[in-house]
């Protein structure tokens, strides 16, 4: 018998070319240009979700101010038919149908050893609001800006992801020791 046929079913499997992975997400972005008339991101699907509840719990609230009426229109769709919604949801569905077929689906939180689990999910937390409010500020998340706006050769969003590497890689100095 080979080694294939006698290994673990249950082994995750190996993680996909990143080569082929980007050209395939490039093949994803331009598809959404030519069907969508606009490149993929995701923190429009989540104000979109926002303005949704804010307008169901106080409506005048939602339509006098100007971030909200944004999301909301005229007032005649739904905001969460906006087709980023959906886009969302998939890869979360996606990620995860990914994630069960290579049998990498476990319920754990990856941390160092000097880090206790609580005190590493806090810094996920705050990280994540970090990011959420930096989403904000540069008027798009970091696949909105990198891939879209990186692809239409925007100096803003070349800007900003060079500035999210240079914070990553800051941080990560400064946290490092946490994970060794």
């Amino acid at each position: 018998m080979s080694s294939s046929q006698t290994s673990d079913p249950f082994t995750p499997k190996p993680y996909w070319n990143p080569y082929l992975s980007g050209i395939g997400l490039g093949l994803v972005l331009l598809a959404a240009f030519v069907i969508m008339g606009r490149g993929l991101g995701a923190s429009g699907a989540f104000s979109s979700a926002v303005a949704f509840v804010v307008e169901k719990i106080a409506p005048s609230h939602a339509h006098s101010n100007s971030f909200y009426a944004e999301y909301l229109g005229d007032g005649s769709t739904n905001p969460l038919k906006d087709w980023l919604v959906f886009e969302v949801i998939g890869v979360f569905i996606g990620g995860f149908i990914s994630g069960k077929l290579a049998h990498r689906v476990v319920r754990s939180v990856e941390k160092g050893p000097r880090i206790s689990t609580r005190k590493r999910l806090f810094f996920a937390f705050v990280g994540g609001g970090l990011m959420a409010i930096g989403a904000k500020l540069a008027r798009g998340c970091t696949s909105g800006q990198a891939l879209t706006g990186g692809a239409l050769l925007n100096f803003g969003s070349w800007a900003f992801m060079m500035s999210v590497f240079a914070g990553g890689y800051a941080m990560a100095y400064l946290v490092r020791r946490q994970w060794t």
